[in-house]
């Protein structure tokens, strides 16, 4: 069975990288599939899964979101953890079913004991950035200043997701079979390469 997990620093293409592997390899690629599901299981909003759902509790939701949001930090507190929980669960289902890539939320650490194939994206501020901005959506328009910001922020709340499945800290080379450094290049590129190497991983 092939299981291929991809952790990724903000910004450096891991997610269009997962989605074109899965494609020449024939595969399924598991994404904001989950989050759809997530909240369709549990009747949360989307955007509201996708901001639980790679920050780790305490940091996704400090004692004042209480007041924004008109509810008790312990009520919130408990769906964060029913929002983990069934992330945990899709993310075993889907690999049980089969082959599979499944980008982020801490799937190299949840399904250790399947042996995955972990690789990690990463990538340079300036590569990083240049591709935020030419994805950014229409009415977006930080500067770059603030889009360092955003990356670094958003990798600490991957860094600190991760920490609540596994000792190995989120990046650290010792725990991926594979770290891709993504800049000044075409994603498209490196695929044929990848997917040879993935096919060689396997003993296919």
């Amino acid at each position: 069975m092939k299981i291929i997990t991809i952790s990724r620093e903000f910004g450096s293409g891991g997610r269009e990288l997962g989605k074109r592997l899965a494609e020449v390899l024939g595969i399924p690629c598991y994404d904001n599939k989950i989050i759809e599901m997530i909240a369709k299981e549990n009747g949360f909003d989307e955007q509201y899964v996708a901001n639980v759902s790679e920050r780790s509790i305490e940091a996704a939701y400090p004692m004042t979101i209480g007041h924004r949001f008109a509810m008790p930090p312990l009520q919130i507190m408990d769906q964060s953890i029913r929002v983990a929980a069934a992330q945990r669960q899709i993310i075993e289902n889907f690999a049980k079913q089969g082959d599979c890539v499944i980008v982020g939320r801490s799937a190299d650490a949840i399904l250790e004991e399947m042996h995955p194939l972990n690789l990690f994206v990463y990538a340079d501020m300036d590569s990083c950035v240049k591709r935020c901005m030419e994805r950014a959506p229409a009415g977006e328009n930080l500067s770059r200043s603030e889009m360092e910001r955003m990356i670094r922020q958003i990798d600490k709340q991957r860094s600190q997701y991760h920490q609540m499945y596994s000792d190995m800290k989120w990046g650290a080379k010792e725990g991926y079979h594979l770290c891709i450094n993504t800049s000044g290049r075409e994603i498209k590129d490196l695929i044929p390469a990848l997917a040879a190497y993935v096919q060689a991983w396997f003993g296919e």
